[in-house]
């Protein structure tokens, strides 16, 4: 573990955690103004920040649209059994905080590859029987839906909603994110829902941090919405579609001329027919 006060780390061994690399997860908490980071997490977050000021506030736009398509998925479509997938650090207003509050006894299992994650995670939710964290890598969807704490809490015959906020870009086209997609929502029945949040590549200006990304982080990869869109091959995409952050389903009136960080990432919801 990294010693705060002389600014040393020390090799992990195994089972520890990883602080000599920058996690995609501690980055992630860093910009959210979370603690669960380190030194060499806060420098990614910093050479981001150089090329986009506005990054903080991108990551909380991205937090709040999670929130708002929770609370759809809960209180309108009536799904209580969520996998959040590259679910990152506890933070503020969790997927199973909002899903819970409108739909109680709704079920969220939590997976991300960071072993942090999951220490904190189930500190977090050591008094929730309906909700877990496992520590596993979604471009392994067998391994995932077939663990046995998903099956303890996921009931596969009924509609699941499957949660991939802000992680797609982080995998590379080699790596077949379309067939990584396309197996979850193979697994789940008539009815589940499928949640996607991504950069979007809307011009020079996001390209310079999609370098940035690849840089020093290593993952990053900025798609169109088009690109995005085509994810959701097969299922019903809901109104309305895949768009700009502040404008899936706002609780607010938002602007039609968005500053360029409100624009660099993209979501939107579909429904398995």
């Amino acid at each position: 573990m990294e010693d705060e006060g002389n600014g040393r780390a020390a090799k992990p061994g195994p089972g520890d955690i990883d602080t000599t690399k920058p996690s995609i997860a501690r980055a992630y908490d860093v910009v959210l103004g979370g603690k669960d980071n380190y030194k060499v997490d806060r420098a990614v977050a910093d050479q981001l920040r150089q090329t986009m000021p506005h990054i903080d506030d991108l990551a909380w736009l991205n937090r709040e649209a999670l929130g708002r398509t929770v609370r759809y998925l809960t209180a309108e479509a009536g799904i209580d059994q969520l996998i959040d997938l590259g679910a990152g650090l506890p933070t503020m207003e969790n997927t199973h905080q909002v899903a819970q509050r409108h739909l109680p006894g709704a079920r969220v299992v939590y997976v991300d590859n960071d072993p942090i994650v999951l220490a904190h995670g189930r500190a977090l939710l050591q008094e929730n029987d309906d909700t877990f964290v496992i520590t596993a890598d979604l471009r392994r969807p067998q391994e995932i839906l077939e663990h046995p704490d998903v099956r303890r809490l996921i009931d596969f015959s009924r509609p699941v909603a499957i949660l991939l906020v802000g992680i797609l870009h982080h995998l590379h086209d080699d790596e077949d994110p379309q067939g990584i997609v396309d197996a979850y929502m193979d697994a789940v029945p008539s009815g589940s829902h499928l949640v996607i949040t991504a950069f979007c590549d809307v011009g020079e200006e996001a390209r310079a941090l999609q370098d940035t990304f690849l840089s020093f982080l290593g993952t990053g990869r900025f798609r169109t919405a088009a690109e995005i869109e085509s994810y959701f091959t097969g299922l019903e995409l809901l109104e309305p579609g895949v768009v700009s952050l502040p404008h899936w389903r706002p609780d607010k009136p938002v602007r039609t001329d968005l500053k360029l960080y409100e624009r660099l990432m993209a979501g939107g919801v579909g429904r398995k027919p």
